[in-house]
């Protein structure tokens, strides 16, 4: 599996933990609030950067793919710590 696929898949993955997320948020302590208000910013960086890759007239670096890689996997242990609070 390529790189690029590998970031389409992980930002599908994302997108569905993180809709998850959403709907439980207002049963979140102010800690696990603060710590989503923290992911909201990568997560900006991740779709940004995902949107560079994947955009055919834009030539991406090595470096953009690996470091929003790095982003996502960052964020999916983010989501998960999240979504563990909630059980």
């Amino acid at each position: 599996m390529s790189l690029k696929n590998e970031l389409d898949e992980l930002a599908g993955t994302l997108k569905q933990q993180r809709d998850e997320i959403e709907l439980k948020m207002h049963l979140a302590s102010m800690e696990v609030k603060d710590e989503w208000q923290h992911a909201e910013k990568y997560w900006a960086q991740f779709i940004d950067a995902l949107g560079i890759i994947n955009d055919d007239t834009k030539e991406a670096s090595s470096e953009l793919i690996h470091a929003t890689k790095v982003i996502g996997d960052e964020l999916k242990q983010v989501y998960k710590r999240i979504f563990h609070s909630f059980q």
